[in-house]
């Protein structure tokens, strides 16, 4: 069968989220019932359980970052894994080029299809296709879950970050080979900035995705070069600085853009949003070349 093969495997899981992509799930969810996709192509990528950034994501992230091991255990109490015999799989969706220009020309709130993508979008298409995966693996007999369904999942209050959790998926996609993390934390991969990302374990071996850099934020031009920071421009709550990204300013800031949203679009009433550091910036939809040196 196919998850014999671990070439094979790896092919299989992009054949399924390219047809799911193609398909119905992939629409921005408009009340009129018109059609439009909410994102682009996605791309995967895959890590191994015993990828040693795991046990570092407790130093970087937070102490009660689960590991693959951890949250698959919490899962399958009975069928205890060891890290080696699992694997990651990381998939990011990037916004379409119209969500791009929308969310482009705003400066202090999202835009209608930013937002639609943000919820409608998230969870039909990018938490959609984890679900088919699990169905798909399932099928075939494996033990595989998405860790942000567990019931002991849950965010975490941090000291250096504010806000962290018990599992992060652009971390996973960071192990995975999508990218590094900007200035503003958000992943740069070599579709942009713009984008969500979703994961999930299973006990299966998977070629790990080769990580073409070695520093989390090696595709940033504020880190990698001195220059840039046009997201912190782009930031309307002032959550952004050369000192990084200030998450109770920016959580703050989306409270806030709940009214707005639910005065210009009453079905998306308690949603929020805001994204524009995502936007306008050389990261938006590719990792930025460095300037040339003089």
């Amino acid at each position: 069968m196919w998850m014999q093969n671990p070439e094979n495997a790896a092919a299989r899981l992009s054949q399924w989220a390219e047809e799911f992509s193609a398909g119905p799930a992939n629409d921005l969810g408009r009340p009129d019932g018109s059609r439009e996709p909410a994102y682009g192509r996605p791309l995967l990528g895959h890590a191994a359980g015993d990828d040693p950034l795991w046990a570092r994501f407790k130093d970087v992230v937070h102490p009660e970052h689960w590991t693959p091991v951890e949250a698959f255990n919490l899962a399958f109490p009975d069928e205890r894994a060891e890290p080696a015999q699992l694997s990651v799989v990381s998939w990011i969706f990037p916004q379409t080029a119209a969500t791009r220009r929308d969310q482009r020309a705003n400066r202090e709130f999202p835009a209608e299809r930013w937002v639609r993508s943000r919820w409608h979008g998230q969870h039909e298409l990018v938490e959609g296709l984890g679900r088919l995966f699990l169905q798909r693996f399932q099928e075939a007999g494996l033990q595989a879950l998405l860790p942000d369904t567990l019931p002991d999942w849950r965010t975490l209050a941090s000291e250096r970050y504010h806000i962290a959790s018990k599992w992060s998926h652009r971390h996973a996609a960071f192990a995975a080979g999508l990218g590094t993390f900007g200035l503003c934390d958000g992943l740069i991969s070599p579709a942009g900035k713009a984008l969500r990302a979703n994961s999930l374990v299973v006990r299966l071996k998977l070629p790990a995705s080769p990580r073409s850099y070695s520093e989390p934020h090696e595709h940033c031009l504020f880190y990698n070069s001195d220059t840039c920071g046009q997201c912190i421009k782009r930031c309307p709550a002032g959550a952004l600085s050369p000192a990084g990204h200030d998450k109770k300013l920016c959580a703050a800031y989306l409270e806030k853009t709940k009214v707005h949203i639910a005065a210009h679009w009453p079905d998306q009433e308690g949603k929020y949003a805001c994204g524009l550091c995502q936007t306008g910036i050389p990261c938006e939809s590719r990792i930025p070349p460095r300037p040339k040196s003089k």
